[in-house]
C-alpha cells in the first residue's frame, strides 16, 4: 500500500536542487506523481506530490524535513485521498484574464469565484513588458470547477464586468468532457 505526499520546498535557486529532491525521494522508495516548479526572484519553488511505501512515507517525511534546517524552507503534509466524487454536472472552464498590471487583480477575480463556490484547480500568473511599450502586462490563467448550480453564460458575464471594472481583457472557455466521462 503506498502513502501520498505534498512536499513544499523554496531555496536558494541552484544547478542541482531537483536531483538533490528526487533522489532523496528515490531513496526511500518514492516517486513524484506530479509537480509544479519555478524559479521565483532568486529562490526556487517546488510544489510535489509524492507517493512512498506506507512503511517508508514517515522515514521520507522525516528526511525532508530535516533539508529544512539546512537549506530550504520545506513543509510536509500527508495526503489523503479527496473523498468528494468527481461531479460530472460541474463544469470546467478556463479563465483568462489579460491587461496593464495593477494591484487587486488576482484578489478581485478569487473573490468573485470564492463568493460563487467556484473551485480554483490550477493558476498560472505573470506580469511581462508589452511588447510595444514596455508597459507591465498582467496575464492570468486560471482553470475552475463551476458548480452545477452556476450557468457558464453567467461566470462569463461577471467575468467581463469584472474585467470591465478592473481595465482588462477576460475570456471563459468550457474545456470540452472527456468522451469516457460523459
Amino acid at each position: 500500500m503506498r502513502k501520498q505526499m505534498v512536499l513544499t520546498a523554496v531555496g536558494r535557486d541552484r544547478p542541482g536542487l531537483v536531483e538533490e529532491f528526487t533522489k532523496l525521494i528515490f531513496h526511500y522508495d518514492g516517486n513524484v506523481e506530479a509537480s509544479r516548479m519555478v524559479h521565483l526572484g532568486g529562490d526556487f519553488a517546488m510544489l510535489v506530490f509524492v507517493s512512498a511505501p506506507e512503511d517508508r512515507i514517515h522515514d521520507l517525511r522525516r528526511a525532508v524535513d530535516d533539508l529544512h534546517y539546512t537549506k530550504f524552507d520545506v513543509l510536509t503534509r500527508l495526503s489523503e485521498a479527496d473523498d468528494e466524487a468527481d461531479d460530472s454536472t460541474s463544469s470546467r472552464c478556463v479563465i483568462t484574464v489579460l491587461g496593464a498590471d495593477h494591484m487587486g487583480l488576482i484578489n478581485q477575480v478569487t473573490q468573485y469565484l470564492s463568493e460563487q463556490g467556484i473551485n480554483v484547480e490550477n493558476m498560472h500568473t505573470e506580469v511581462s513588458a508589452a511588447p510595444m511599450s514596455g508597459t507591465p502586462l498582467f496575464n492570468m490563467s486560471a482553470e475552475v470547477v463551476v458548480p452545477p448550480r452556476l450557468a457558464v453564460a453567467d461566470l462569463r458575464e461577471a467575468m467581463a464586468f469584472i474585467g470591465d471594472e478592473m481595465g482588462v481583457d477576460t475570456k471563459v472557455l468550457e474545456k470540452a468532457r472527456h468522451p469516457l466521462t460523459s
